[in-house]
């Protein structure tokens, strides 16, 4: 069995291995005979002293010990195999697909979107004309949202599954393998179109299909049981096994569901602004001063704080990135933050959200399924009209809005579509606004110098997770009241990023060939 030890080193000292080697040999008190392999496990920045410190956890295989090397994707031919039907090919829908290879079941895949290379065009006509596709956006097209807003792979997550499996499987698609090592991982929007791609053709090359423009327009359900489906409306399809992973804002497919009887429910998300700083002062503020210092990446940082009695907290932060326009319709505007691999922009930005609960909405009504949903689109919509009615965001200075003032300039931000002078407080919800100035002041006390008027907040911040939950089985992950459908992922409600996604994605093939091998 290996042996685990921590040290501590400088930033400086980082690529010296054989310094490191030599530490961590003291510290284990080993020699080197004593050791056939090691490696470096985990690594993470401790910034909490003025002396910034880099903590490495090294792995130790000592004489008469073996180190195994698993392949981490281990595929079968399936051309001939059971179907099975995945919606959606964000992350829950292409891990579903690669875990279906793996178990011998043929995933084809549907995906209302473009291939993750002619999604840019759209992209691109919303940073530059303003013009949303309903159908391929920042949030819809292959890779799903997290290609386009920023591959961040950090996942809270204990209790869903193998996280080292999916991270070897981003690396075994062409991720960098530091982000088997790195506390906080993160790919970059710049790197991930091109392991998405490597995905899509391993799926293909095993017998699996890959559908685009394919847009799930209704189910089939007999006896509580799935048995069909229509993509763009086109004749029925037989399936008696979906795998429903369409995303936090897939609205169609939960007007759907409800259409259709399937239970669905009102769920708690998180919604508010988009603030951004320059990177230089996130640096100086996490480092103590030490924002010079070459051998330490673009600082993040993680805030919360208690507000009459709900959470408000940082979300999705970006070191070095760029504020995005996530829309997925025209008549409604949406921010999201995204960073490049080396995450080397001059801008740092997070949504900063509050909690939002059913029972916390006005005139709160404990039947209504699209309770929080609603309120999430009246905001987006909101802000659409407050902005002018193109992808401009309202937008105001922190301390302006803090003081309840009109901002009557800007310093350049990275939204590309633009920002417009709006003074918040008279557009977002007062439950969201006042949590938000109270939390604002808290943090500027946690982080001294954040709380500064050359902040810009960018609004809304609305696309946290899914405000619908569709039900499932705690066991068998099916829908609870509909046999062979998996809602997964964050559409669903079961995951709150890519590599908890993913998960949710394996988890549930993973349920489907157990009941057919028992079956």
């Amino acid at each position: 069995m290996s042996q685990l030890i921590q040290i501590s080193i400088l930033p400086e000292q980082q690529e010296d291995r054989t310094f490191i080697l030599k530490c961590g040999l003291e510290k284990a008190k080993l020699k080197m005979p004593e050791v056939v392999d090691w490696r470096i496990r985990k690594r993470s920045i401790d910034a909490r002293q003025k002396q910034i410190k880099l903590n490495l956890q090294l792995e130790f295989w000592l004489q008469g010990e073996k180190k195994e090397d698993i392949p981490p994707f281990i595929p079968q031919q399936v051309d001939q195999a059971k179907k099975i039907a995945i919606i959606g090919a964000g992350p829950a829908g292409l891990y579903a697909a690669l875990r279906a290879i793996e178990a011998g079941l043929q995933p084809i895949v549907f995906e209302r979107g473009k291939d993750v290379r002619s999604r840019r065009r759209d992209l691109a006509k919303i940073n530059k004309e303003q013009i949303v596709n309903p159908e391929s956006n920042y949030c819809f097209g292959e890779g799903g949202a997290g290609t386009y807003s920023d591959g961040k792979l950090y996942t809270r997550s204990k209790k869903r599954g193998n996280v080292l499996k999916a991270m070897e499987w981003f690396v075994h698609f062409g991720a960098d393998a530091d982000i088997l090592v790195d506390a906080h991982p993160h790919i970059g929007t710049n790197k991930l179109p091109k392991i998405i791609t490597a995905m899509r053709e391993a799926i293909i090359e095993f017998g699996g299909e890959v559908h685009f423009n394919s847009k799930l327009t209704d189910l089939r359900i007999e006896k509580q049981q799935i048995t069909g489906l229509k993509i763009n409306d086109e004749p029925w399809l037989d399936f008696t096994d979906v795998v429903l992973a369409t995303g936090h804002s897939a609205r169609d497919i939960f007007y759907l569901l409800h259409d259709k009887n399937i239970k669905i429910e009102a769920k708690p998300f998180a919604l508010g602004v988009r603030i951004e700083h320059q990177q230089n002062l996130i640096d100086k503020i996490q480092y103590h001063g030490d924002d010079q210092n070459p051998y330490l990446p673009p600082a993040s940082y993680s805030l919360v704080e208690q507000v009459d009695g709900l959470g408000v907290y940082s979300f999705c932060m970006c070191p070095g990135g760029i504020i995005a326009p996530c829309a997925t319709e025209q008549e409604e505007v949406v921010t999201n933050g995204w960073s490049p691999s080396k995450r080397n922009n001059p801008y740092s930005n997070s949504g900063i959200v509050v909690s939002v609960s059913p029972e916390d909405l006005p005139q709160h009504d404990p039947t209504n399924p699209f309770a929080c949903l609603n309120f999430q689109k009246s905001v987006e919509k909101a802000c659409w009209e407050a902005a002018g009615k193109t992808q401009q965001v309202p937008a105001q200075r922190m301390i302006d809005f803090v003081e309840n003032r009109t901002s009557e300039d800007f310093p350049k931000t990275s939204y590309q579509p633009g920002i417009v002078s709006v003074n918040l407080n008279k557009v977002l919800p007062e439950m969201i606004a006042k949590r938000l100035r109270v939390a604002f002041v808290a943090f500027g006390k946690k982080m001294k110098g954040y709380y500064t008027n050359d902040a810009v907040l960018h609004a809304p911040e609305s696309r946290t997770s899914s405000p619908i939950l569709i039900p499932r089985d705690a066991q068998t992950l099916e829908h609870i009241e509909i046999k062979g459908l998996y809602p997964c992922g964050e559409g669903a409600g079961y995951a709150g990023g890519i590599i908890s996604a993913a998960i949710d994605g394996i988890n549930c093939v993973d349920k489907i060939a157990e009941k057919i091998n028992i079956s």
